[in-house]
């Protein structure tokens, strides 16, 4: 039988409806994962929350050094904003890459972060740029980072009545430089065997801040903290890129599956983690040079 379908004019409304049926009642907005986890038997819900009509959920602004992006933003809307383009390049190549035009059509943003995919390319890349999601439920309303938002397979922080309302991305003056790559070990249109996000903020020719995100290698992103922190004060180049990909390479715990073995992608991660560096290295020995 087919669940019935709920259409709440506010966010509210939707936390309310999640909250009365804590174990039958699922919210969906563009359902590209939630119709397939129902296909294959994964999930059954009695109910499904549509966000379809909440107004402002689908916008993307630009504020006080924040750049805003309601989770009812499709990803093919992300990757094409001017905004988001202008002011977070990464954030909009990891939205064209995913899947396929079809889906990039549908998805939402806020839809593939709360489905905690491993294998997804926004959510690293919104990590790596310190992004938070703005989340509503029953209780109020509370910021999560999104390097803390995914704690396990498809499990995140938030409560079973909450949602994402929008995505916050804080940008700096000047001197920011991010990207994101990713192998598909399989067909153009596969999830990645292993996707890297990248950002370093630089000034006067030294890092202040270096994050670096991998994703597709085990059920959380994966950071290294304490080879990110080493790295303040010193010189973009290729000898950091290597001492940082040679460190992520060591330190990951990678997962087999379909898409490669562990002993493969952490080969990978080396590889691409230094790649993604040298790149932004590049980027920025260009601009030094005018």
């Amino acid at each position: 039988m087919s669940p019935a379908v709920a259409q709440p004019a506010s966010t509210v409304e939707a936390c309310a409806l999640l909250a009365a049926d804590p174990w039958g009642a699922k919210a969906i907005a563009g359902g590209t994962a939630v119709v397939l986890m129902m296909r294959q038997g994964l999930i059954s819900p009695d109910a499904l929350v549509a966000l379809w009509q909440i107004p402002g959920l689908d916008t993307i602004t630009r504020n006080d050094g924040v750049l805003r992006i309601g989770a009812s933003t499709t990803l093919a809307a992300v990757a094409a904003s001017p905004l988001v383009r202008e002011n977070a390049p990464s954030l909009a190549h990891a939205c064209s890459v995913v899947g396929n035009p079809r889906i990039r059509n549908v998805a939402t943003l806020g839809g593939n972060l709360a489905e905690a995919d491993y294998a997804s390319d926004p959510p690293a890349t919104l990590a790596s740029l310190g992004a938070r999601c703005c989340v509503v439920g029953p209780a109020g309303e509370r910021l999560i980072p999104v390097r803390e938002l995914i704690t396990g397979f498809y499990e995140t922080a938030l409560d079973h009545a909450e949602l994402i309302t929008h995505v916050e991305v804080p940008l700096p003056a000047r001197g920011r430089r991010a990207a994101y790559v990713k192998y598909r070990s399989r067909s153009s249109e596969d999830r990645p065997c292993v996707g890297v996000a990248a950002r370093v903020d630089v000034a006067a020719g030294r890092i202040t801040e270096l994050d670096v995100v991998v994703a597709a290698v085990a059920p959380t992103l994966q950071r290294v903290p304490a080879v990110l922190e080493s790295a303040a004060g010193e010189a973009l180049d290729r000898g950091l890129a290597d001492r940082v990909a040679r460190a992520y390479a060591a330190a990951v715990e990678p997962l087999d599956d379909a898409r490669g073995s562990a002993w493969y992608r952490r080969r990978m991660v080396g590889v691409f983690v230094r790649r993604a560096l040298e790149r932004l290295a590049s980027e920025q020995q260009g601009a030094e040079r005018g």
